[in-house]
């Protein structure tokens, strides 16, 4: 099976900005759709950005939109969410996602998590 492993998350000021990064090992990572959700205490997981299986298609959350870039690089295993201009309303664990070919904004699709990694901006 697929196994994700994030890195990147750590402490920031509002306004600046973090890379995270998700690797993954197993079968077929091209075929998989990817993203991104984040989890904030006493707040329900939510959706953040997704890409698709080919990098064709991608979708972002709307308090994210304009700020983070999602990405991918298939010969390395790996895709990345570029996050800027960041709020301390960011401020949650992300989780790295995958499902075969694409990922559904509720998550409902994924079939693998990575075990998160904490975001944190200061104001």
């Amino acid at each position: 099976q697929v196994q994700l492993v994030e890195s990147g998350g750590g402490l920031v000021q509002a306004g600046g900005s973090l890379r995270l990064s998700c690797a993954a090992s197993g079968r077929t990572f091209s075929n998989y759709g990817m993203g991104w959700f984040r989890q904030a205490p006493g707040k329900e997981r939510e959706f953040v950005a997704v890409i698709s299986w080919n990098g064709s298609t991608k979708y972002y959350a709307d308090s994210v939109k304009g700020r983070f870039t999602i990405s991918r690089v298939d010969t390395i295993n790996t895709v990345y969410l570029q996050m800027n201009s960041l709020k301390p309303e960011d401020t949650a664990v992300y989780y790295c996602a995958a499902a075969l070919y694409a990922i559904s904004r509720d998550g409902t699709r994924v079939s693998h998590w990575g075990q998160g990694t904490q975001v944190t901006v200061s104001s």
